[in-house]
C-alpha cells in the first residue's frame, strides 16, 4: 500500500455513493453515527441502516430520520449485515461506518473522489482518531507511519460497489478480522489499495468494540483460518493444468 494524497470531487461529477452503517442493539452511539453520515460533504450520498436484528431501539432511530434507508433483517452478524448492506445499497461506491463510531465530513469526497482520479486504484483506506471512551486493549499499537493508535482500520475502506460484489463481500463465517480477510482476498486479485493520509473516522473504545475481539487461545484467532484459506485457494490454483495453446 502506497500513502499519497486525496482530492475533492465536484459535486455535478460526483456519482452516486453509499454509506452503510450496520448495527445491532446499538441505540446508545446509533444517531451519533447517522448524523455523521448525513454531514457528509458529498453528493448524491445514500445512507443506509442495516439492523441486523436489534431488540432495542435502534430501528426506532433510525426510522427517525428522513434521509436514511431502513433495513431489518435477523441477527446474522455483522458480516452479513455489511452484505446486505452492499446488496441493497444504490450507489456505485461503498462506504461502511460501524454504529459505535463517527465519519468526518470530508470522508467519501476525499475517498471517492481520490477513485475517480485514480481508476487503477480499486480500495482506498485513510486514518482515524481516537475521540473518546475507555482505553484499548494493552496490546493494540500504533500505526508505524503515522503513529496512530490502532493503526489504520480497515473498515476506513471505500471501493467500488461492483468491486466487492464481485469479490462476494465480506465472509459470513468470521465474526472479527472479516475486514482483513476482505484485504486478503483483494490482494490475491491484484486490486490496488491506496492509503490516503487524511482522518476520516473517529474512533470511540467503550469496552465492547467487536474489532479488538480476539480468542485466548491465538490458534482460534478467526485470521488464521483466512490466510489458511487462502494457502489452500493458492495451492489449488498451483494444482491446475495450465491451459492448452489455442
Amino acid at each position: 500500500m502506497s500513502l499519497t494524497g486525496a482530492a475533492e470531487t465536484p459535486a455535478a461529477q460526483a456519482p452516486p455513493a453509499t454509506m452503510v452503517i450496520p448495527v445491532y442493539n446499538g441505540e446508545r452511539t446509533l444517531e451519533r453515527a447517522i448524523e455523521s453520515a448525513l454531514a457528509q460533504l458529498y453528493e448524491p450520498l445514500e445512507v443506509l441502516v442495516v439492523d441486523d436484528g436489534s431488540t432495542d431501539a435502534s430501528g426506532e432511530i433510525a426510522g427517525s430520520f428522513e434521509r436514511v434507508r431502513y433495513v431489518h433483517q435477523q441477527n446474522r452478524g455483522p458480516s452479513a449485515a455489511r452484505n446486505r448492506g452492499l446488496e441493497e445499497a444504490r450507489g456505485e461506491y461503498v462506504a461502511f461506518l460501524d454504529a459505535d463510531d463517527e465519519a468526518v465530513p470530508e470522508r467519501m469526497r476525499l475517498q471517492v473522489g481520490y477513485l475517480l482520479e485514480h481508476p487503477e486504484v480499486g480500495c482506498t483506506l485513510a486514518r482515524q482518531e481516537v475521540a473518546d471512551g475507555g482505553p484499548p486493549p494493552e496490546w493494540v499499537g500504533r500505526d508505524p507511519t503515522f503513529g496512530d493508535l490502532a493503526g489504520i482500520p480497515l473498515m476506513s475502506l471505500v471501493a467500488r460497489r461492483s468491486l466487492l460484489l464481485e469479490l462476494g463481500g465480506f465472509d459470513v463465517s468470521l465474526r472479527i478480522a472479516e475486514d482483513r480477510d476482505l484485504l486478503v482476498r483483494m490482494r490475491e486479485r491484484g486490486i490496488r489499495i491506496e492509503v490516503i493520509p487524511e482522518v476520516v473516522l473517529k474512533r470511540h473504545f467503550h469496552g465492547g468494540n467487536l474489532s479488538f475481539d480476539r480468542p485466548a487461545d491465538p490458534s482460534e484467532h478467526p485470521l488464521l483460518r483466512s490466510l489458511k484459506a487462502k494457502l489452500e485457494r493458492d495451492r489449488d490454483s498451483a494444482a491446475q493444468p495450465p491451459e492448452e495453446p489455442r
